[in-house]
């Protein structure tokens, strides 16, 4: 069977962007830039964002389309005979774990949007919104039908294929969603005492860069934010003809990305700040702290359906990305359609994905790593162990193990003067910033 290639370049960026931007881009930059210092902490993530980030996504994206193969298949086409091909499991297991958990929160999300359209969240609910979002994750059925509810979109856009379900799904919803975030942006700077959140994202404090953690926070959300290490922007790239030059690619899908995290954070701090709410609010801060923005201001009703209607969309380019690492492999290894692949694998999560919700619920005293809930273990498991192992793999499969010749030929720097400067940063610097990533992450550095 043929393997399935985008209709277009464009196609191939826009499913990108669409990877890379979600829950990481709106929701996590948000409250790590307010709790990182805001303009100190950008700065660094910009930084990291073009010499590292960039440098791995052209990384990641190379082995794909060079193997044309899954993200287990293409270490073991290139370099057979070698163990190579098991680093490529952990992008299948951080997969599974990651969307699992990230469904279910996205589930919260289709949730608001749902009260929103039906004007119940235009006041505040009675107890307020903590009360109401805490008796909503706790509740014994409903996150579970918004968890099956956004599985099922999830599906049904693999399930279709790369060029009519994927490609096709994030032409729409890119466009659509920049449009959204900068319409909202527009209206938060207009805001009486917007001007302080505007200062908080663009006016670095200076003295914010003598705490270790604000560079490590800024290197990990850059890492992760270009969803790196999981393998989906290597599968993206097995779609990809040899024809398709990748350096302006990779590069472009860097910088709308960052665009998309600068623009939330112009959309959340700005309001924030006009309404007096502390930036640092933490992980709370889209569900519980937003909507109380947004009742507080002209039309907060209209600016929140549209908010969380951009949210879902953000999450669901994402998932999209994430469920077609483990599909591409089962593809591959099995010799499944994708009908049958996108099913199951989708099934398997959906069932984690109960398990998630349910540590929110009756299983919410079960914590399998220190203090974590089910959902935090998760997380911790797939974003500090499985993704950083993952994108040290690829940096030192590239720059360690192919010649430099081919590594330059694999990503189009052959004879580009940038491309010894790249190679450079993937064989040292990248591996060397990604070990203290980790190592930080599980507490051995305890920066």
């Amino acid at each position: 069977m043929a393997r399935e290639k985008w209709a277009s370049k464009l196609g191939f960026m826009l499913a990108a962007m669409g990877s890379a931007v979600g829950l990481g881009n709106i929701w996590r930059f948000s409250y790590v830039a307010g709790e990182s210092g805001g303009g100190a902490f950008l700065i660094l993530y910009l930084f990291f964002v073009l010499v590292i980030g960039v440098p791995l996504l052209l990384t990641e994206v190379s082995i794909g389309r060079k193997a044309q193969s899954d993200v287990i298949g293409s270490f073991a086409k290139l370099s057979p005979g070698t163990p190579w091909f098991l680093s490529g499991f952990f992008g299948v297991l951080a997969s599974f774990l990651i969307l699992s958990f990230y469904s279910v929160v996205a589930g919260w999300s289709m949730y608001y949007l749902w009260k929103y359209i039906t004007g119940d969240f235009f006041s505040q609910p009675e107890g307020g919104y903590e009360a109401a979002f805490g008796g909503f994750i706790s509740h014994a059925w409903q996150p579970l039908f918004w968890h099956a509810f956004f599985m099922v979109l999830t599906i049904s856009i693999v399930y279709i294929g790369v060029k009519r379900g994927i490609e096709a799904a994030n032409k729409i919803f890119m466009p659509t969603l920049a449009i959204i975030l900068i319409g909202l942006a527009i209206y938060s700077v207009s805001l009486e005492g917007a001007v302080e959140g505007v200062k908080f994202l663009f006016q670095p404090d200076w003295s914010a860069l003598s705490n270790p953690s604000v560079y490590l926070a800024a290197m990990g959300q850059a890492f992760f934010s270009l969803s790196l290490g999981m393998g989906a922007m290597l599968t993206y790239g097995s779609y990809l003809s040899k024809e398709s030059k990748l350096p302006g690619a990779t590069l472009g899908i860097g910088l709308m990305d960052t665009f998309f995290a600068v623009i939330s954070g112009i959309v959340i701090f700005p309001a924030a700040f006009a309404f007096g709410i502390s930036p640092g609010s933490g992980p709370p801060l889209v569900f519980i702290t937003l909507p109380g923005i947004f009742e507080q201001m002209p039309v907060g009703g209209i600016v929140g359906l549209v908010f969380f209607f951009a949210l879902t969309l953000a999450s669901l380019s994402s998932s999209v990305s994430i469920l077609e690492v483990p599909v591409a492999y089962f593809m591959r290894a099995f010799h499944w359609s994708r009908k049958m692949a996108s099913i199951l694998t989708g099934a398997i999560m959906f069932v984690l994905g109960l398990i998630v919700s349910l540590g929110f619920g009756i299983w919410s005293g079960f914590t399998p790593i220190g203090d974590r809930n089910i959902q935090g273990s998760m997380d911790f498991i797939a974003s500090n162990i499985l993704l950083p192992l993952g994108g040290l793999a690829m940096a030192l499969f590239v720059g360690w193990y192919f010649k430099k010749s081919t590594a330059l030929d694999a990503t189009d720097l052959t004879g580009n003067p940038i491309g010894n400067i790249w190679y450079s940063i993937i064989k040292y610097i990248a591996p060397v910033l990604i070990i203290l990533i980790f190592l930080n992450a599980v507490g051995i550095l305890g920066m």
